[in-house]
């Protein structure tokens, strides 16, 4: 084991030790898009299907499989005891009923961990603890080496929207323009780690629905892109910018967001501090859009790292404190009353001793064609 490895799990086991588990289950699915966690804790990158890494509060770790995933992925690449079974689950109810495990702590046990294999544990008579919330918090502060692998992401999804935009021109499809900009992603190596969609509606606004690029889509003199990449180091990041026609004349409230879009990035570079709270930072950064009566639809911000949406998230009454090196992807998306206009660009963000600082080069503004 590595020594980055190593201290994601003597963090991780002192989040253990503050909840008295007697042991973890990380799970990770291809199929819900939570794979990340499983490599952040072994090192083996899911390509299909699914797989749980288990913590022991004393004891070594060790990932578990279902048996038809043998041969599927890397298995060379995990740094940790490998262990092939047909029913996962069946196989972690007897290694915690023979180190007389009670107290078992669960990562993705609403969203991940199957239910075949969640009854397997309960009828083993161990007692689950939810664990989403405080594992995302032990990996919520980067280390150094995690921190070139954002950065490598950063530069992967920022030549992406630059490459978008290149090719943008009104008239266009969707699929047309953003498949030039999933070439690039998969010749950086992301793979199958990128969630490319778009925002579309009329030449002077666009809706906030999120849409797929498809070929029917044909876009107009305003659009949204929304991006997002893990580059090969696994780390996800979300950057893009809105795009405009030369010619295009934006609608009022799209003008308006834009100017408090300015703000948020200006408001976003002082309050994003070590110490400061979510809820802090979430009045601070919103404040512009509450002030022009627009509402915000998906959430300001979150944490994130190998799995794309993490703990702890930007928002009202989110009292987690903000530590130097956390990483953070800030969205406002801003909705007019009306529900037609809207303005949603991405930022990756750093915090810093000194403050928020964006992680990509681009200006927060409209990128005219």
């Amino acid at each position: 084991m590595d020594l980055e490895l190593e201290r994601r799990y003597t963090n991780v086991r002192a989040a253990m030790a503050e909840q008295d588990l007697d042991a973890l289950v990380v799970a990770g699915s291809e199929y819900s898009g939570f794979e990340g966690a499983v490599t952040y804790l072994s090192g083996f990158q899911i390509v299909h299907r699914y797989a749980y890494v288990v913590v022991p509060a004393d004891g070594e770790p060790f990932v578990v499989f279902p048996s038809e995933a043998r041969y599927v992925g890397e298995h060379g690449a995990a740094q940790i005891e490998q262990v092939f079974h047909d029913r996962p689950g069946a196989h972690m109810a007897d290694r915690a009923q023979g180190a007389g495990w009670r107290r078992v702590g669960v990562y993705g046990l609403e969203y991940v961990m199957t239910v075949r294999d969640e009854r397997a544990l309960e009828s083993a008579g161990l007692e689950l603890v939810p664990f989403d919330v405080e594992f995302d918090l032990a990996r919520a502060v980067k280390s150094d080496a995690e921190l070139e692998s954002v950065r490598d992401s950063v530069r992967i999804n920022e030549r992406g929207f630059e490459i978008f935009f290149e090719h943008y021109t009104p008239g266009k499809s969707a699929a047309e323009v953003m498949a030039r900009a999933e070439e690039w992603f998969i010749a950086e190596g992301c793979g199958r780690l990128t969630m490319n969609m778009i925002l579309t509606g009329t030449d002077s606004y666009a809706r906030p629905e999120f849409k797929i690029a498809r070929r029917e889509e044909i876009l107009s003199k305003f659009l949204l892109p929304s991006l997002e990449v893990a580059g090969p180091g696994m780390h996800w990041v979300e950057v893009s910018r809105a795009i405009a026609a030369e010619d295009a004349e934006l609608s009022e409230d799209t003008e308006r967001m834009l100017e408090a879009y300015l703000e948020y990035d200006e408001a976003a570079r002082s309050a994003m501090r070590p110490g400061a709270t979510c809820h802090d930072v979430h009045r601070a950064v919103s404040a512009g859009f509450l002030e022009r009566s627009y509402h915000l639809g998906h959430i300001t911000g979150h944490s994130i790292g190998m799995t794309m949406i993490e703990f702890p998230k930007i928002g009202e009454g989110v009292e987690t404190e903000l530590a130097e090196n956390m990483v953070f992807s800030m969205h406002p998306h801003a909705i007019a009353a009306s529900g037609e206009d809207c303005v949603y660009m991405q930022e990756t963000w750093l915090v810093t001793a000194e403050g928020g600082v964006p992680l990509s080069t681009l200006p927060m503004q409209v990128f005219r064609a």
